[in-house]
């Protein structure tokens, strides 16, 4: 292949040494330490415009910024997980600053399925390090326009909770059926909350889906949305749990696949979520996205039991998912029309949640209402009441908030009842701050 044009890249690396679930949990430190090897062997720090630099810290601040935790952040992470999301902004820093092109966040652990809400971790995650990136930026570099493109073969469901009721946030989720897969969700009539309809996207796949399909969505569904939606930054929430021999999932996809769709996707940021086939793919498809964000050549990286013949996917997959881009598309087309139809003349829409904490075996059931509103993305209230013990009320003002919805937000911030509550939050994302009584 042709080089086409070098970037600039930055590459954050953080392996986590000091922290695992357990010594033989499939998230552990040897997840990036192949991977760090490979980069060394191959001589990647080599290239001129292949920089790579120490993770930061992220802060108290910072995760208030992008979720709820009950009682507070310092009870539910490590300093693992600070730096972890430390390394996600450093990312983003040296893009923003136009130190590079891009950057790509090697960092451990995983963050995309922490919700809004925090009470344990679940799936592996703690806090969710994109948000927290997504809501560094904006603190530090002003108010953007943010897309982001989950690649991880598990639904992006704490992302997609964090920002479906804000319009200036895109969430595509790409991943393994919902139906055949852990968390069990992310469906394509999950379509993002009554003022934020479309900023949600998600495209569920069937079980041995190949790298064929993933380049055919990303080119007829993904792309197209993008280029609708105009984002200023582009976020790669880079899981590789997609590759043929991952042991926690179902899919065929390759490191030239991975290598492929990030040139395709050219996103601005990459961060690094699942991916547990430590040795037969993590050092082949890390090192193909670095090769493909910095504009080199990528085509001489392929695992050495790479078999096209036997990872082609089949004929029924193809036409399975030719259908779901024919369902997505037709609701991205009609998405203005359908808050008429599905919102009418409530004034505010409620919606029931089961969460189950998996990694820390804690349960909640929560209500989140949300003010209707043409100005804003709304006005979020959330009762959440955890097996721990706590029950919370949280008012979450949107960013770009309107003043019929901050006057009712600091409303029900200062009548809720205290007495029924453990914590009672107000989080105000125009503001980039968090109240807790």
């Amino acid at each position: 292949m042709t080089t086409k044009k070098l970037k600039k890249t930055g590459l954050v690396f953080f392996p986590a040494f000091d922290w695992a679930i357990s010594p033989t949990h499939p998230e552990r430190e040897e997840r990036l330490l192949y991977t760090q090897d490979q980069i060394f062997e191959e001589g990647l720090l080599d290239f001129d415009n292949i920089i790579e630099y120490k993770p930061k810290i992220a802060t108290v601040e910072d995760i208030n910024r992008a979720e709820i935790c009950v009682p507070d952040p310092k009870s539910v992470t490590t300093e693992s997980h600070l730096i972890s999301a430390g390394g996600a902004i450093t990312a983003a820093e040296k893009v923003l600053s136009k130190e590079v092109d891009n950057a790509f966040a090697l960092v451990r652990p995983p963050g995309h399925h922490a919700m809004l809400v925090v009470h344990g971790a679940r799936g592996f995650c703690n806090v969710n390090i994109e948000a927290i990136m997504i809501e560094y930026i904006r603190h530090h570099f002003g108010h953007k326009r943010i897309a982001v493109v989950d690649t991880d073969c598990h639904h992006g469901d704490g992302t997609q909770d964090i920002y479906w009721n804000d319009p200036e946030t895109l969430c595509i989720s790409l991943h393994q059926d919902g139906r055949t897969l852990y968390p069990g969700t992310g469906f394509i009539k999950d379509f993002g909350g009554p003022n934020a309809l479309g900023a949600t996207i998600n495209i569920p796949l069937p079980p041995g889906t190949s790298d064929e399909g993933y380049l055919m969505v990303l080119e007829r569904v993904v792309l197209p949305i993008l280029d609708e939606f105009k984002p200023d930054i582009i976020i790669n929430s880079a899981g590789q749990d997609n590759h043929y021999s991952d042991p926690l999932t179902n899919m065929n996809v390759s490191a030239q696949g991975y290598a492929k769709l990030n040139e395709m996707l050219s996103p601005d940021i990459a961060v690094l979520e699942g991916g547990y086939s430590i040795e037969r793919a993590l050092p082949y498809t890390n090192v193909g996205i670095i090769l493909a964000m910095a504009g080199l050549d990528y085509t001489n990286v392929r695992e050495p039991d790479y078999d096209a013949d036997r990872l082609r996917q089949s004929s029924a997959i193809t036409k399975t998912i030719e259908d779901e881009i024919e369902e997505v598309l037709k609701l991205w087309k009609n998405r203005r029309q359908l808050k008429e139809r599905l919102v009418g003349d409530s004034r505010h829409i409620r919606r029931n949640k089961s969460i189950f904490y998996d990694t820390d075996f804690i349960r909640e059931s929560q209500i989140e209402t949300v003010r209707v509103c043409d100005s804003c993305g709304g006005v979020v209230t959330i009762e959440s009441a955890a097996s721990t013990g706590n029950k919370i009320f949280a008012v979450i003002l949107p960013a770009k908030c309107c003043p019929e919805c901050r006057k009712e937000g600091e409303r029900l911030y200062e009548t809720a009842d205290r007495r029924n509550y453990s914590y009672i939050y107000l989080q105000d994302r125009e503001n980039q701050t968090l109240k807790r009584s």
